[in-house]
């Protein structure tokens, strides 16, 4: 389905009014399913076999990961966990939980799967590279449930991806090392609700010179901001916040079609770039696939189409 500027404002307009008046503007079912990958044997595909982490049974991770959950916590000492960082005092206090939390972590899940995390002392294979916000809300292996072995992460501010040409960095370095070297089969870009750093972006007047390094990081979305303006002229600040925060993902998607070793990888098929997008006001998330046969880029305009959407509530 092509991601018209028409329908995205549509789509972003019903979110503003409730969850459920959002589901309306999805054009398929919104099934909580895994990430598709590649499973014929054509010539296209990887025929490198690598264990599939243990914990990654999606299907059923919702039902055993609260089972497991509550169980660990039923055992656990009662001043474990049940404080958080705000609510500890001081240094010694706040390193005396994350104590408490190592120790728990040893004893309740690296002990129980001590041969996992043995092999992982070897080797990884994870099968998704993820590049989320550096927002100390938006915990990828929290709200998504990834395990230790299964995604290779990197954060920054407003989960950007810079455009090949502008050079070395730490996003680039790591997308360098997950596709080349780990081979990862998925590439999620996770974008998500009040969004500081999309918030400066849109902030910022083209005009001033900016010594700050947050405004020299976040201008890797100004194609993003350009086409919300475009867009939603109509709409208030904060909804325009909104808007730009999603379509800053699908930019920083296309962005990663100018580095020739992800584009070759998604072209013959061993590569797949989602988006995905986290709002932690009514706890869902958004997840779309983009759809590399209908995407154009080039110097002079790029524009993307996207597959695969689903609503998880």
């Amino acid at each position: 389905m092509a991601w018209s500027i028409r329908s995205r404002v549509s789509s972003f307009l019903g979110s503003e009014v409730g969850v459920m008046g959002s589901l309306f503007h999805w054009d398929t079912c919104w099934r909580t399913v895994p990430f598709s990958v590649p499973t014929n044997s054509s010539s296209a595909v990887s025929s490198r076999t690598r264990p599939w982490p243990k914990f990654m049974n999606w299907a059923r991770m919702d039902s055993c990961y609260a089972a497991a959950s509550f169980k660990e916590k039923q055992s656990e000492n009662k001043d474990t966990d049940v404080r958080n960082m705000a609510e500890a005092g001081g240094e010694h206090a706040l390193f005396g939980l994350m104590k408490q939390r190592f120790l728990s972590f040893k004893n309740h899940k690296y002990m129980k799967e001590l041969e996992h995390f043995q092999a992982l002392s070897k080797a990884q294979y994870p099968k998704f590279m993820v590049i989320a916000c550096a927002d100390s809300r938006v915990c990828p292996s929290n709200i998504l449930g990834f395990q230790p072995g299964e995604a290779f992460m990197i954060r920054n501010i407003a989960n950007l991806v810079p455009l090949m040409k502008n050079g070395p960095s730490e996003c680039n370095a790591a997308l360098e090392f997950a596709v080349t070297t780990l081979e990862v089969e998925n590439i999620l870009v996770i974008g998500h609700s009040s969004c500081a750093g999309i918030e400066n972006l849109m902030k910022i007047q083209e005009d001033v010179e900016s010594r700050s390094f947050i405004n020299k990081w976040v201008t890797n979305g100004n194609v993003a901001k350009l086409r919300t303006k475009a867009a939603t002229a109509h709409l208030s600040f904060a909804q325009q916040c909104r808007f730009c925060e999603k379509e800053s993902i699908n930019q920083s998607l296309l962005n990663m079609l100018s580095y020739p070793w992800i584009e070759d990888k998604v072209r013959s098929g061993l590569l797949s770039l989602h988006g995905g997008y986290y709002n932690f006001s009514s706890c869902t998330f958004e997840k779309w696939t983009l759809d590399f046969n209908g995407c154009t880029v080039n110097e002079e305009s790029s524009s993307y189409v996207i597959k695969e959407q689903e609503f998880w509530s």
